[in-house]
C-alpha cells in the first residue's frame, strides 16, 4: 500500500500497489503493521456498508460528539464517489478546511479520516457501494452532522444531489458555539 498525505492535518489517502498477472491482480488492502509504520490507527471494532442506487445521492456531512470521535478508513467497492472530508478539531492547522477526493472500485483507493473531521460523499454512478471501517462501534447518542452546502464551509462539490436524506438535509451551519466535537 502506499500512503500520500492529504493536505489537511493526519488525513492520508491510501492506494493500492496491485501485483497483475493473468488471472487480474491481488493487492493488500489492509495491513495492520503499515498502518502503525505511518503512525494511523489500526484498531477498527465495526465495518458498515453503504449501498446506493442512484447518481447523485449524498450522504453527509457527518460526525461524531466527543468522547465518540472515530477515525474511518472509506473504500469505493462498486462505483465512485467524490469524498469530501472537513477538519472540525479546534486545535489543528487546518480546522475548518476541506478537501474533496475521488474513490472509485476501479482505483481500491481508499481514505483514511482521523477523528474530528466531518465526512460526506456524492456518488458519481449509479449502483455504487461504500464500504467504512469504523474506529468505534456506533454511539447513536454521539452522531452529528454539520449541512452539506453550509457556506461558512464551502465545499464545491462535483454535482447537485438527486437524493438526500431528511436527517441529512436537515443539519445546521457550523456553528462554534453549539459545536461539541
Amino acid at each position: 500500500m502506499r500512503f500520500r498525505e492529504t493536505e489537511l492535518s493526519g488525513a492520508w489517502l491510501i492506494e493500492l500497489e496491485p501485483h497483475f498477472d493473468e488471472r487480474g491482480f491481488f493487492a493488500r488492502a489492509f495491513c495492520e503493521d503499515e498502518l502503525a509504520a505511518n503512525g494511523l490507527p489500526t484498531h477498527f471494532p465495526q465495518a458498515n456498508l453503504s449501498r446506493n442506487d442512484r447518481q447523485g445521492t449524498l450522504r453527509g456531512m457527518h460526525y461524531n460528539a466527543t468522547p465518540n470521535r472515530e477515525a474511518k478508513i472509506i473504500r469505493c467497492t462498486a462505483g465512485t464517489i467524490w469524498d469530501a472530508i472537513v477538519d472540525l478539531r479546534q486545535t489543528s492547522p487546518t480546522r475548518l478546511r476541506w478537501i474533496g477526493l475521488e474513490l472509485s472500485a476501479e482505483k481500491g483507493n481508499a481514505l483514511f479520516v482521523p477523528e474530528g473531521f466531518a465526512h460526506g460523499f456524492i456518488t458519481l454512478q449509479d449502483g455504487t457501494d461504500v464500504h467504512y471501517l469504523m474506529g468505534r462501534s456506533y454511539v447513536a447518542s454521539a452522531a452529528r452532522g454539520l449541512r452539506w452546502d453550509d457556506p461558512r464551509i464551502g465545499i464545491r462539490w462535483p454535482l447537485a444531489p438527486v437524493v438526500i436524506s431528511a436527517r441529512d438535509r436537515g443539519y445546521p451551519d457550523f456553528d462554534e458555539a453549539r459545536f461539541d466535537g
